[in-house]
């Protein structure tokens, strides 16, 4: 098991790869231009804001961690970003690495953020960081149309 979901998360990092090769053709300027249908919101908070889920979900719920999420002031650009997915592949790596003899364990823990107990299997966090990551991976494609940029193609499957 752990194998495919490793091979799944190849597959997921591919498609961010391809978010991040058309991010680049857009003007920097406009990666941090607040979009009023996103509430103010910019491409780059959704592509901080995806990095922190993972280091909340997997690192600090999932291995009892007290990782520090990551703040859209401190990027410059979307360079920084790709070097803050760098850290979320090991952190990845290290939590399919720890649940390999059982993704189907429950976890019953109190969430770090909240005060409310919650019982989750290591697969369902996996599931719901990569799920999260491709929902706000939508919506900065289409924050970029409505910036007037063509939105690449960034699917798993890329055609």
């Amino acid at each position: 098991m752990q194998q495919l979901l490793l091979s799944q998360y190849e597959s997921i990092k591919g498609a961010r790869q391809a978010l991040f090769t058309y991010c680049i053709t857009i003007d920097n300027a406009d990666l941090f231009k607040p979009v009023a249908a996103f509430n103010d919101s910019c491409m780059i908070d959704l592509l901080v804001h995806n990095t922190n889920t993972y280091i909340h979900w997997l690192k600090n719920f999932g291995m009892d961690g007290t990782e520090p999420f990551h703040e859209t002031t401190d990027i410059k650009n979307i360079k920084d970003v790709e070097i803050l997915y760098k850290e979320i592949d090991l952190i990845v790596n290290d939590f399919l690495g720890k649940y390999s003899s059982n993704y189907e364990e429950l976890l019953i823990k109190k969430n770090p953020r909240r005060e409310v107990i919650v019982t989750v299997t290591p697969l369902q966090l996996f599931t719901h960081v990569i799920t999260h990551e491709f929902h706000h991976k939508g919506q900065i494609l289409t924050m970029s149309r409505l910036l007037g940029y063509i939105p690449a193609d960034t699917d798993v499957i890329r055609t």
